[in-house]
Order: C-alpha cells, then structure tokens, then sequence
C-alpha cells in the first residue's frame, strides 16, 4: 500500500507551490531541489500538478512570456492523485498508463504524500527480493 511508503515522511517533507506562484519561482525550484515535478495547491487542496513537462510545453507555445504567469495558469490540472490504501502495483499501472511520472496522494481532501515512480518501483523491487529471500529460506529448510 502506498500509505506504507509514505508513513516514515512528514507532511513538512513534501515540497509543494501554490496557485498565485509565479512560473518563474517554481521552476528555481524544481532546479534547487533536482526534482521534477511538484503539487500546487489551493487553499490546502492539490489543484494540479507541475512539472518539466508542463515547462517544455508552455516554453514552446508561449515562449518566455509564460514565466512570470501564475502556475495555477498553466499547472496541469485536474491531478490525478492517489489514496493511501492504493496498492503499489495499481499506482504503478495508473502511473504507466495516463504517462505520468508524479502522484499526489491524498486522504480525503487533504495531500498525504507524494509519490514518483522511482518510489514505486524501489518498492516493487524490495517486495520482490524480500519474497525471493523468503522462498530461498523455505527451500533449504524443506
């Protein structure tokens, strides 16, 4: 479950923006934390989504005009988030087939977490060593 990866991390650990901030500030951010993507809130919700897509994308059409744009303009949105209680595996098959990297997760209306894809499939990769490990004990003890 995802609420397993996320339970050790504290709510102050989730770097986020909000709607009223300039495209220009949350890109410095994204280059400052060596990340790619983060949730933008509104009034404490998750409002969308913006990463080095959503960057490339607007760069193209509009040029360096668009970086002094509020995000929440140009963020994309609606997020498609996930809920503590989704497996590992769902979240991987969501991930895989809308082509996002990022999820929010949420409980409620409240962001719990957030999510990547290199999240998940450590995850997926421990899971799997730990039954690997599990099935070696069996076998030399049967």
């Amino acid at each position: 479950m995802i609420g397993r990866l996320i339970e050790s991390r504290t709510s102050s650990e989730i770097v986020a923006s909000t709607v009223e901030t300039p495209v220009r500030e949350v890109i410095a951010l994204l280059a400052e934390r060596r990340i790619g993507a983060v949730p933008i809130l509104e009034n404490g919700r998750v409002a969308g989504i913006f990463s080095e897509r959503d960057v490339i994308y607007r760069l193209a059409a509009e040029g360096d005009a668009c970086l002094d744009r509020p995000v929440g303009e140009v963020m994309t949105s609606p997020a498609i988030t996930v809920d503590p209680r989704t497996s590992v595996l769902d979240a991987l098959a969501l991930m895989t087939k809308r082509r996002i990297r990022h999820l929010p997760v949420v409980d409620g209306e409240a962001m719990c977490g957030f999510i990547s894809i290199g999240d998940l499939v450590k995850a997926r990769l421990d899971q799997i060593q730990h039954e690997a490990e599990a099935m070696r004990e069996y076998i030399q003890t049967a």
